[in-house]
């Protein structure tokens, strides 16, 4: 069983160099994201989520919704283990997989195959899980020969096809999304869609922040809606989107 339970969790940010910081600058960070404040140590500090209470349990597919800046990859990233939370309680229990960054970890010199097992170990799989599953991540990635080139002969497509055949190779109770992966020429796109929606089938708690309307209709059944770095809403997909985006056009 997996649960992801947060208590009045806080992220705080120090700015170490906020006195040669214009005025402009920190009324942009607090428009556009977290709030700034002092710690008790008197440094300036934007409090990048503030106080969020929630619980998530087996069946939950999370939308987060929310402007650039209002939280929602800072909350992925204290999910992911990325970030600690400065304060309250986060109990967050099962095997976590990312999809956030997928070609983070790539090394351009190493060959492809290389670069399978680096990706892979920053996912977690041991060598042997790699190896097990190398051929499978080669045959579906469609580099052929390529594969034992460095990646910096390979083109972006290339590129995104090798990262997206490692990183959904992975099958985590709880997997973490920004935005709905899309790679590919239309051939290989059709394929990632359908190995994206069966790796969403086989993980048992979906959080997945979005700016996608229908993707929140067609995939979620509950929405977190982020602002400023608090939960402005929480509740079914219809409620949260039509508070957020307005209310549906008619068909």
């Amino acid at each position: 069983m997996a649960s992801i339970v947060f208590d009045q969790v806080c992220v705080d940010f120090p700015i170490y160099n906020a006195s040669a910081r214009s005025l402009k600058k920190r009324l942009f960070q607090v428009a556009t994201g977290g709030q700034i404040g002092a710690d008790t140590n008197g440094r300036v500090v934007v409090r990048a989520l503030e106080n969020l209470s929630f619980s998530l349990k087996d069946g939950d597919r999370v939308a987060l919704l929310g402007h650039n800046g209002a939280g929602k990859s800072t909350l992925l990233r204290l999910l992911s283990g990325v970030y600690e939370p400065s304060s309250g309680r986060a109990v967050v229990k099962g095997e976590i997989g990312s999809l956030i960054d997928i070609g983070f970890g790539i090394d351009a010199e190493s060959s492809g195959r290389e670069n399978i097992y680096l990706r892979g170990a920053l996912l977690g799989l041991t060598r042997a899980e790699i190896t097990k599953k190398l051929d499978e991540i080669i045959e579906f990635s469609e580099l052929g020969d390529f594969i034992d080139m460095p990646t910096r002969t390979y083109s972006a497509g290339m590129h995104l096809r090798l990262a997206f055949s490692v990183s959904t190779v992975i099958r985590p109770e709880i997997l973490l999304m920004d935005e709905w992966l899309s790679v590919g020429d239309e051939g290989f796109k059709v394929r990632a869609e359908k190995r994206l929606n069966e790796l969403v089938e086989s993980t048992r708690i979906l959080v997945i922040a979005t700016h996608s309307r229908a993707l929140v209709a067609h995939t979620c059944n509950r929405a977190i809606w982020l602002e400023h770095g608090r939960v402005k809403m929480d509740g079914s997909p219809d409620e949260v989107t039509s508070a957020y985006f307005g209310p549906p056009e008619p068909e």
